[in-house]
């Protein structure tokens, strides 16, 4: 058996955009992986140009940062013409690896591209240590876990292979098996697994009771809301030491069509984390709980641990009333800070008040609250109201702040909630 070692797990960050790759960079990611425009799982994401990848490649070595590429498609005929140059491109810019799950492109990368990384995607579904030397036998390096595998069965596997581990530890859970779908292909003729998914388990369906041989009847407005198969997101922020002790080597955070409120906040977590931990358990344990409340300040579904501690069940799904909801929203992003004036230029993202209470957060999961004061536009004007995204205003601080901080407000608004009853509640947020 291989001995398992105690070491630092990189923290790898998802990253849509040029932006968000800076800005996971920026809070803590010690890699991110990105897609581009061909070969990918989200033909919806900002995907990079070879020209964006080679920026993105240059800023991450700045900070001694990693940029994967996710080249998880299935190809069917034809559709891996041109994929050697392509992967020879990606070496040749400094891509550090590519995530693959097909073995023609598999193939491809590594007699045509020699010298690029290549990981083994998830969409591979590697849940055995016989697969994982099976994919060390053929030249890989690193195989990013089906998220299907328990906490049990990744420590097994970790004993018994010197494989590189990357592991799944926050975002979205598909309802599928490790995203074996074709929901999409049949109910919007978009393609799954080459890049199309509609997220058909994500909608809304309805309840129908259907007598033999009479019409059917809909069931809409007897039963709580409209049905759908989708899965609770997951989070694995409370479970960090058991990932460092199995010896993983990279938290995967899912999340690449995620704004980058989320991906800074995600990231920022993360990194604390596992930098409190590999400090001492008793700092770990410390801010724990900090950790669990800072990720339910992020637009996110309800949370589980997925597949690591059993099976998951019908509280695992998204169906009736939420029993958490997020109460932030994203409102700026600090441009520019004057220590003389103590003023902090910004550019916003949604509706700024004179008098609202915010909460600046930056990278190193620095944190204080605030109410804004002395708001002004671009010009210097005074105003009460900033209702325009991506205005550039400056208001008063009472810290000091960072370009590059980011700022968030409680929400407001009224939301219904339904009671295990049926009936509802109307609450303020």
């Amino acid at each position: 058996m291989t001995r398992v070692e105690k070491k630092r797990p990189e923290v790898l960050a998802p990253a849509g955009t040029l932006e968000k790759l800076k800005v996971a960079i920026h809070y803590g990611a010690d890699a991110v992986f990105i897609g581009g425009q061909a070969y990918g799982l989200r033909s919806r994401a900002g995907n990079f140009t070879i020209e964006e990848m080679a920026e993105g490649v240059a800023f991450a070595k700045k900070y001694g940062a990693k940029v994967y590429v996710a080249a998880n498609m299935v190809t069917h005929e034809g559709n891996e013409e041109g994929a050697g140059e392509w992967f020879r491109q990606l070496r040749d810019i400094g891509i550090a690896a590519v995530i693959v799950s097909d073995p023609a492109l598999i193939e491809i990368c590594a007699t045509e591209a020699p010298g690029l990384e290549i990981h083994l995607s998830t969409q591979a579904s590697a849940t055995n240590v016989e697969t994982f030397k099976f994919w060390k036998d053929y030249g890989l390096t690193r195989v990013v876990l089906a998220r299907e595998v328990s906490m049990s069965e990744l420590a097994e596997i970790r004993q018994r292979t010197d494989v590189e581990i990357e592991a799944f530890v926050h975002g979205a859970m598909c309802v599928s098996y490790s995203g074996r779908c074709t929901l999409s292909n049949h109910m919007s003729h978009r393609d799954a697994n080459r890049g199309g998914c509609s997220q058909s388990c994500r909608w809304k369906y309805d309840l129908y009771d259907m007598p033999f041989g009479q019409e059917r009847q809909s069931l809409k407005g007897e039963v709580v809301e409209p049905f759908s198969m989708s899965a609770v997101d997951m989070s694995m922020i409370e479970h960090i030491p058991e990932f460092v002790e199995n010896g993983v080597d990279s938290l995967k955070i899912e999340g690449r069509m995620k704004s980058i409120h989320y991906v800074s906040t995600v990231a920022n977590c993360y990194k604390a984390a596992v930098d409190a931990y590999m400090e001492s358990p008793a700092k770990f344990e410390a801010i724990k709980q900090e950790l669990i409340d800072e990720l339910w300040k992020v637009a996110q579904r309800e949370l589980s641990t997925g597949f690591y501690y059993g099976t998951p069940t019908e509280n695992e799904q998204l169906f009736g009333a939420r029993r958490k909801i997020p109460q932030y929203k994203f409102v700026g992003e600090v441009m520019a800070f004057d220590e003389a004036t103590m003023r902090a230029t910004i550019r916003q993202r949604n509706v700024i008040n004179e008098g609202d209470i915010v909460e600046f957060y930056g990278p190193g999961f620095r944190h204080f609250e605030t109410t804004i004061t002395d708001l002004r536009d671009e010009e210097g004007n005074k105003i009460d109201r900033a209702p325009n995204p991506m205005e550039l205003l400056s208001i008063k601080v009472p810290e000091v702040v960072k370009p590059g901080d980011m700022i968030r407000s409680c929400k407001e608004g009224l939301i219904n909630l339904y009671k295990e009853d049926g009936s509802s509640q109307t609450v303020r947020i």
